[in-house]
């Protein structure tokens, strides 16, 4: 849930990007952290576990407007992907405003794909939040390895498996090259906004 800061006069909302171990999570944001330095404010911060990470930085994205004459702060977050780490991605979703779910292309993850979007599903429920009221932005990670002639899953494949019910929007991506990178974050901060927006309303 969004933090009103009437003494700074900033919106503090927290954007999480969710999926499956190795999906390319961190290297989203990585890029994002490396792509969009202007707009950042501090430092980038690790939490390493064993075989991978969660990060998060404060992200102030100029241009998108106001909301009650506030500027509007954005936490980006990771969670680390791996079976062990549960009660960690479920901690991080905790007053969560939007989700990017980053899906791994390769063949070979397709069941992963599917079993931590019903782990997303589940955090959510256990916080008392419907997955279809959060904003939600998809990503087909990796599609750049089809280049390497190595098995991917076909975007329409993923989408009957990933989005048949959510209808979320869709960004194909490579988090390697940036390509796609910035467009799904975009879509996802104007989803929140648009989302805060609402909220803000009805609370006067």
């Amino acid at each position: 849930m969004a933090i009103l800061n009437l003494k700074n006069r900033e919106i503090e909302c927290k954007i999480v990007y969710y999926g499956p171990g190795r999906s390319g999570k961190t290297t989203n944001l990585e890029h994002i952290f490396k792509a969009f330095q202007k707009h950042v404010k501090g430092e980038m911060v690790s939490i390493d576990t064993e075989g991978d990470r969660t990060l998060f930085f404060d992200f102030l994205p100029f241009g998108v407007g106001k909301i009650k004459g506030c500027d509007v702060r954005v936490q980006l977050y990771t969670v680390p992907g791996q079976v062990q780490y549960s009660s960690t991605r479920k901690l991080v979703l905790k007053g969560v405003d939007g989700l990017v779910f980053v899906a791994d292309s390769l063949e070979v993850r397709r069941k992963k794909n599917m079993i931590s979007l019903k782990d997303l599903q589940q955090n959510l429920k256990d916080y008392g939040t419907n997955i279809f009221e959060v904003p939600l932005v998809l990503q087909f990670n990796k599609r750049d390895l089809a280049e390497q002639g190595i098995p991917l899953m076909s975007t329409e494949d993923m989408e009957r498996d990933l989005n048949r019910q959510l209808k979320a929007p869709i960004f194909s991506a490579s988090a390697v090259s940036g390509d796609g990178v910035g467009q799904t974050l975009t879509e996802c901060l104007k989803l929140t906004l648009q989302s805060l927006q609402r909220q803000f309303n009805w609370a006067e």
